[in-house]
């Protein structure tokens, strides 16, 4: 199956990311390198991309398609939590653009055996990194009913979590759940049959929730915003395409954090903790997908660019 991710936001990105011929840009969600191609298109011989995926077929994918750019162009598979020491091992200290495009690529999506998917009977799996141990099999066959229910109505935001739950947990006392197929039926038994005719696939959230549990998209994304301002040089910009309201609140609260991260009370005529603005924020709304580019591309509707440029 060929890696094919119709890049999101790819215009706005690219403008975004103030792309100089000889600067170095690190791509920590390489995919199947969409963004970071018409990235390579604009460096000359002095400028420098890292790409960095977890995901091994990705970067079998992205190493292919970035071939007329191989001098230009490093790739490391590692988790993007990881930039710092992968650009440390490069002997790179600053760089003068970040892009995380957060979205689970189309390939993941489609490709059945990643298990990502409630289009298909298939074991549980969603692995991003398939060396990592822990799966969607083992997140839903032990966590117990209020961990699970916590994920499916924080991560997936679904009305019906706790029901969910505890369908979940009644079926696995009987055999363990070892498919989607399996999954997406207890899905379906715990939603009242008027609320499954609207709003999608009744599994939308669930499976949304148990993904992001499984390669604790928040957490890395959390733990590793203050790496990627270190990182960037002066003027250098962080762009980050979320696709999640939690994933996109945690960037919009840290980018307004290294605007203005004083923390002396409001009522104190003149600042004393010492601490000053990193740079500022270049989108005070979220860059949302154009309407040419939804139709186009229906996964990109839930898609927001935020930008943030150093100082």
């Amino acid at each position: 199956m060929e890696f094919k991710h119709r890049s999101v936001l790819l215009e706005e990105v690219i403008e975004n990311l103030n792309i100089k011929p000889d600067g170095i840009y690190v791509d920590g969600t390489l995919g199947g390198a969409g963004h970071s191609y018409h990235i390579c298109q604009r460096l000359g011989e002095k400028g420098r991309l890292i790409g960095i995926d977890q995901d091994g077929e990705a970067i079998a994918a992205a190493t292919e398609r970035l071939k007329p750019f191989e001098r230009t162009v490093t790739i490391v598979r590692s988790n993007y939590c990881y930039m710092k020491k992968v650009l440390n091992e490069l002997g790179i200290q600053q760089v003068d653009g970040i892009l995380l495009d957060l979205g689970v690529s189309s390939y993941q999506l489609d490709n059945e055996e990643r298990g990502f998917s409630y289009r298909y009977d298939t074991p549980l799996d969603m692995r991003m990194d398939t060396r990592q141990a822990i799966t969607a099999r083992d997140i839903i066959n032990t966590y117990d009913e209020q961990r699970l229910f916590r994920i499916i109505r924080d991560y997936g935001e679904d009305q019906f979590a706790k029901n969910i739950a505890k369908h979940i947990v009644r079926a696995r006392e009987e055999a363990p759940i070892e498919t989607t197929g399996q999954l997406n039926e207890l899905i379906k038994a715990a939603i009242p049959a008027k609320m499954r005719a609207n709003g999608g696939h009744p599994s939308k959230r669930t499976f949304q929730a148990i993904r992001i549990e499984c390669n604790r998209e928040l957490e890395v994304l959390k733990d590793t915003l203050d790496d990627f301002v270190s990182l960037l040089a002066p003027g250098g910009r962080l762009c980050i395409i979320t696709f999640h309201s939690l994933e996109d609140r945690i960037v919009k609260v840290a980018f307004r954090d290294f605007e203005n991260p004083c923390t002396c009370p409001k009522e104190f005529p003149v600042c004393v903790c010492g601490k000053k603005p990193l740079g500022k924020v270049v989108s005070r709304k979220p860059i949302l997908p154009s309407q040419e580019e939804l139709l186009e591309n229906s996964r990109s509707k839930s898609a927001k660019l935020r930008v943030f440029e150093k100082a």
